[in-house]
């Protein structure tokens, strides 16, 4: 299944928090809190706001950091993804 967010939604996809000791053993981050960071899978069109027309500033494939707490979690597919309004994305990881 394919989700379409529309306005000005994005479609994130979790980046999984792994942490490497000093030795080198990784492990992986499924105990603590969920990282901000994620990748973007979809963006919607945009919206116009005011008359304007909202410009969408991410695109897919951008690694991005969004707000805490916000968003929708969704299942599709036995993938958890998150719906968020492009303003609760704080910034692109380049």
């Amino acid at each position: 299944m394919k989700l379409v967010p529309l306005g000005d939604r994005v479609v994130l996809k979790q980046l999984i928090a792994e942490e490497t000791t000093k030795s080198g053993i990784v492990i992986p981050g499924q105990n603590k809190e969920k990282p901000q960071q994620a990748e973007v899978i979809a963006v919607g069109p945009g919206i116009l706001a005011d008359g304007k027309e909202v410009k969408m500033e991410v695109k897919v494939g951008d690694q991005v950091i969004y707000s805490k707490y916000s968003g929708t979690e969704v299942k599709i597919d036995d993938e958890e993804v998150i719906i968020v309004k492009q303003s609760d994305i704080l910034a692109i990881v380049e």
